[in-house]
């Protein structure tokens, strides 16, 4: 037992210092819709910071400088499929570069959705979202944040979850005692998956939905079918060749924002394929200088 022990101190240690941060466990009493992993399910980070098998939840706060600091908060969630978590390149970075705009990010390590840790695994990756919303918006003034801007951001199938944590916040999974909503004020998705129909990403599907799932289920998940005028603000980015994740889920989640009169920009780049990350190797333009345009424009980096 203290072997084990230490090795998960050792393993939690080294994963907080790479991080620069240190990490806050999302619940303190007991994690919702959680079963006894079994012996062989232990949590795995290789040296990229790639996450496996995640039973414990956290929240990795970066926070900018205090002259720099405008109150506004981005929750990140790194995509993987729904089997891992891309935490470097699609956190860690990410979260640094919103500290040069002033905004306080904070880097979710959800649990990823199996059978063997949840009862219901459907709504495991949703539940930690939801409570990422919560714990940042509850506590906004420790952190120096304005709870009225608090947005979330994703990538593939971290997009998938931060596209559903923006259009089912209506039904709520966690323990929310004091009625705070889960809502993200703003949502920015980055070559996300968004529909479990014929163009989703068949891995992020299967992880998440099983093998057979009912079509009730699979309209339930397609994001572009939640849509209402009461979704947040959206901002979009995909890669027309993105032979992972189709264009069009881009492109179906646009059309039902303009249909909803929801506020959306959507920039495409012709060329440069999934998980680029931060820089499009394909391209010249850094698609974060746009998204920080569009930020000031909807007045998210005003203090």
């Amino acid at each position: 037992m203290k072997l084990l022990l230490s090795a998960l101190l050792t393993a939690f240690g080294t994963y907080s210092s790479m991080a620069q941060q240190k990490a806050i466990l999302l619940y303190l009493n007991g994690i919702p819709n959680a079963k006894t992993a079994p012996a062989n399910y232990k949590e795995q980070i290789s040296n990229t910071f790639w996450i496996t098998k995640v039973t414990v939840p956290t929240l990795t706060p970066y926070l900018p400088a205090k002259e720099l600091a405008n109150g506004t908060a981005v929750i990140i969630c790194p995509g993987g499929s729904y089997m891992g978590l891309a935490s470097e390149h699609e956190g860690f970075t990410v979260a640094k570069e919103f500290n040069k705009i002033g905004v306080a990010a904070f880097v979710l390590k959800y649990r990823l959705p199996n059978d063997s840790i949840m009862v219901d695994k459907t709504i495991g990756p949703l539940q930690d979202a939801q409570r990422a919303v919560q714990m940042v918006r509850e506590g906004a003034a420790t952190w120096g944040i304005n709870p009225d801007k608090v947005g979330i951001m994703g990538f593939s199938a971290g997009g998938h979850l931060a596209g559903t944590e923006g259009t089912h916040f209506d039904k709520v999974f966690i323990d929310n005692k004091n009625n705070t909503s889960v809502r993200p004020d703003f949502m920015m998705l980055i070559y996300p998956v968004i529909t479990m129909g014929d163009k989703t990403h068949a891995g992020s599907k299967e992880a998440l939905l099983g093998k057979n799932p009912s079509q009730q289920t699979v309209d339930l998940y397609s994001n572009e079918q939640q849509v209402n005028s009461n979704t947040p603000p959206t901002f979009i980015i995909h890669a027309e060749d993105d032979t992972v994740v189709p264009v069009e889920n881009a492109l179906m989640m646009y059309d039902a924002l303009l249909k909803n009169k929801v506020k959306a920009e959507m920039h495409l780049f012709p060329s440069g394929g999934h998980g680029f990350g931060m820089k499009n190797p394909k391209s010249k333009q850094f698609w974060f200088s746009w998204l920080t345009g569009w930020m000031d424009g909807n007045g998210w980096l005003q203090k």
